[in-house]
């Protein structure tokens, strides 16, 4: 008999708790996901669609941060309608919680640009030549990244990922896993922009993004579970890789098939290393969810 002995009824609870919660993850994924690429493809369909100018500005703007913004639209009426003002109270104020040490801002200010400048150190050893370094001063990153952690939408995104998803995936399968499971969905909601002339993404390959952002998403999970679930900080991460990443550009010739495999060296490298770092951190994770059983057999 287990040290933890329950009733029927109280099985019949548990179960009916569990099938709701995996309910409000799936609605929050069906209705981010919908909320976005509709109003995104609504976006591309009333801009000019021979041109690069996505979004045209007015309507096609607005629409576009729009589904931006969905994840955490989302989150906060779900939210709402399952905890009341309180529970969005309570996820708000995280993107205000400000407090944590000062290794993990730096953390989240400097990871991926560690991670570029390693990953031009590499194909310099490794090709003999260094790779193209970016050409926007240094300041400008830094006024980009403060500026776009509210504006241009991390806070919608952290919002949703981080603060309603990431705790909620976490609970069910740990907080690795979750972060796996989350990267890769993150990726997948950022898909239609790959088939839409004018953004970033256009015709470059999506295997490798996907493979990026899932490492990404680890270790801003990492981040989440050493600042007590700070939105404030993965918001500060988000922005950062955002606005640093082109230190050491890695796109390559643009490619009518988005599911093709890159042919950027410096984009696998990057890919590469982001996995090594996610693989420590999913160790770390683990052995940090170990802790409490070992604690309390």
């Amino acid at each position: 008999m287990s040290a933890h002995e329950f009733s029927p009824d109280d099985s019949n609870a548990s179960g009916h708790e569990e099938r709701a919660a995996w309910g409000s993850l799936v609605a929050f994924f069906a209705l981010t996901f919908a909320a976005t690429w509709i109003g995104w493809l609504i976006a591309w369909y009333l801009s000019d669609r021979s041109s690069t100018g996505f979004p045209a500005p007015g309507l096609p703007l607005v629409l576009f941060y729009l589904g931006v913004f969905a994840p955490g639209f989302v989150a906060v009426g779900l939210t709402a309608r399952r905890e009341g003002a309180a529970g969005v109270r309570a996820l708000l104020h995280r993107l205000v919680q400000v407090r944590a040490r000062a290794q993990w801002y730096a953390f989240a200010i400097a990871y991926m640009a560690a991670i570029k400048l390693a990953a031009a150190l590499i194909h310099r050893l490794a090709l003999g030549i260094w790779p193209r370094f970016g050409s926007e001063p240094f300041y400008l990153m830094v006024a980009a990244t403060i500026g776009s952690m509210i504006v241009f939408g991390q806070s919608g995104e952290e919002t949703g990922w981080r603060g309603y998803a990431l705790p909620r995936l976490a609970s069910r399968l740990g907080l690795g896993g979750a972060s796996v499971v989350l990267g890769v969905l993150w990726a997948l909601w950022h898909l239609p922009l790959f088939f839409i002339a004018g953004t970033d993404t256009a015709g470059q390959s999506f295997p490798l993004y996907l493979l990026q952002v899932t490492a990404l998403s680890v270790a801003i999970a990492w981040l989440y579970a050493n600042t007590n679930g700070s939105l404030f900080l993965t918001m500060l991460m988000h922005s950062a890789i955002n606005n640093t990443k082109d230190i050491v550009p890695s796109l390559a010739q643009p490619n009518s098939n988005p599911f093709a495999l890159s042919y950027s060296p410096v984009g696998w490298i990057t890919a590469a290393l982001l996995w090594v770092c996610a693989g420590y951190f999913l160790v770390l994770m683990h052995r940090a969810s170990r802790k409490p059983r070992e604690q309390n057999p």
